[in-house]
C-alpha cells in the first residue's frame, strides 16, 4: 500500500517536529510505503509542492492523509482534499487543530466539503471527536496522540522548592508569558524557584518572552529548539511541568511531561480536560491566570504527597499512547 502524507515537515528549518515527523517512519515500520510532502520553508511552495505530487501520482496512491489544522493551514487541507476527490483517492485528515471547532463555524460550506467527503477524520483527542460529532461529522475515529514510551523514564521528583518546566513553540496562542509572570509571582513565596523555556520561535513570543523576564529581573532559562532526546535529558532538572495555552488538542509535550513523572498543571482548555483528570492525574486551571497556577504550585510543593500519586496516575494513564498500542488502530483505519 501508498500512503501520500501532506503535512509541514520544517523540523530541519528549526521548527518543532511536528506529527508527520513521528508518524511516517512508524508508518514505514508497518510496512506501508509512504511518500511525506512538505518541507518547503515558503507556505506557497510547499502547497505547490503537495499539488504537484498528488498530480503526479494520483495513479499510485492508495491513501491520502493530512495533518489538519485550524489556521492559514486549514486551506492546506482544503485543497489538497478537492485535488484527491478530482482523482478518487480516499483521504484521510488528521484532525491537529485545537482551535478546529471555531474554523469550521467560520467557514462551514468549505469544512463539509473536506470533512464529510474524507473516508475518516482521525480526532486525536475525545474533545474533538465529541466536538465533530456534535457538529454532524458521523465519519470520525478516536485514535490516541502517541509516543513510544519506553523512551520515557519514569521518575519521581524532589519538591524543595518549584523548578517549572514549560515545553512549546513560542506562539501567542500558547500564552507563554504567563508563565514568566507565574515565576515572579512564584517567587515571592519560593525565592530559589525556578523557569526553563524549550521551544523554537514561531510568531516573535520568544523574544517578548526574554524583554518581559528582562523588565522584570527575572532569570528565565530559553533553550531554543532541542531535540526530542536533549529535552527529555533536561526535564530530569525539573519538577513541575506548565501548559499555559489557551488553545490546544491533546498535546505530545502534556503526555510526554505525564510519562516523565513531572506533575502537570495545565490551563482548562480545548483537548485538555479529555486528557488531564483534575486532582486525579493532574491539575486544570483556569486560562490567562496567574493566581491558580501558585495556588496549585505551592500545594504540590507543600504537600510532595499529593505530587506524587498525581504523577504516578499519569503514568499509568498514558500507557494507552504507547505506539504499540496504538498501531493497531493505524491498521484498521488503513485496511
Amino acid at each position: 500500500m501508498k500512503i501520500l502524507y501532506l503535512g509541514n515537515r520544517l523540523a530541519k528549518h528549526g521548527k518543532t517536529p511536528t506529527g508527520i515527523d513521528f508518524m511516517v517512519p512508524r508508518l514505514r515500520g508497518l510496512s506501508y510505503e509512504v511518500k511525506a510532502v512538505s518541507s518547503k520553508k515558503n507556505k506557497v511552495l510547499r502547497l505547490l509542492e503537495m499539488w504537484t505530487t498528488i498530480v503526479k501520482e494520483w495513479n499510485t496512491i492508495d491513501y491520502i492523509l493530512i495533518d489538519t489544522y485550524s489556521t492559514l493551514n486549514f486551506w492546506y487541507a482544503v485543497t489538497c482534499a478537492k485535488l484527491a476527490r478530482r482523482f478518487s483517492i480516499p483521504y484521510v485528515c488528521i484532525l491537529r487543530g485545537g482551535d478546529l471547532p471555531h474554523r469550521i463555524t467560520k467557514s462551514r460550506r468549505r469544512s463539509d466539503e473536506l470533512f464529510k467527503n474524507a473516508h475518516t477524520n482521525i480526532g486525536l483527542s475525545k474533545y474533538l471527536v465529541n466536538t465533530f460529532q456534535d457538529l454532524g461529522y458521523e465519519n470520525i475515529t478516536y485514535i490516541e496522540n502517541t509516543i513510544e514510551l519506553k523512551n520515557y523514564s519514569f521518575q519521581l521528583k524532589s519538591l524543595e522548592y518549584p523548578k517549572l518546566l514549560w515545553v512549546r513553540s513560542f506562539s501567542e496562542i500558547y500564552n507563554p508569558q504567563l508563565a514568566i509572570l507565574i515565576l515572579e509571582e512564584i517567587k515571592k513565596d519560593f525565592p530559589q524557584a525556578e523557569l526553563c523555556m524549550v521551544g523554537p520561535d514561531k510568531d516573535g513570543s520568544l523574544e517578548k518572552c526574554k524583554q518581559l523576564a528582562k523588565r522584570k529581573q527575572l532569570s528565565v532559562k530559553f533553550t531554543g529548539k532541542l531535540s526530542k532526546e536533549e529535552w527529555i535529558k533536561l526535564s530530569k532538572d525539573y519538577n513541575l511541568f506548565i501548559n499555559t495555552t489557551n488553545f490546544d488538542n491533546t498535546p505530545i509535550s502534556v503526555i510526554e511531561a505525564m510519562a516523565l513523572g513531572l506533575p502537570v498543571i495545565s490551563t482548562n482548555v480545548g483537548g485538555l480536560p479529555f486528557l488531564i483528570a483534575h486532582e486525579k492525574d493532574g491539575i486544570l486551571v483556569e486560562k490567562e491566570q496567574v493566581a491558580p497556577f501558585i495556588r496549585e504550585i505551592k500545594i504540590l510543593v507543600t504537600h510532595p504527597e499529593r505530587a506524587y500519586q498525581l504523577a504516578a496516575k499519569a503514568r499509568k494513564k498514558v500507557e494507552q499512547f504507547d505506539w504499540e498500542v496504538v498501531k493497531e488502530k493505524w491498521k484498521r483505519v488503513l485496511q
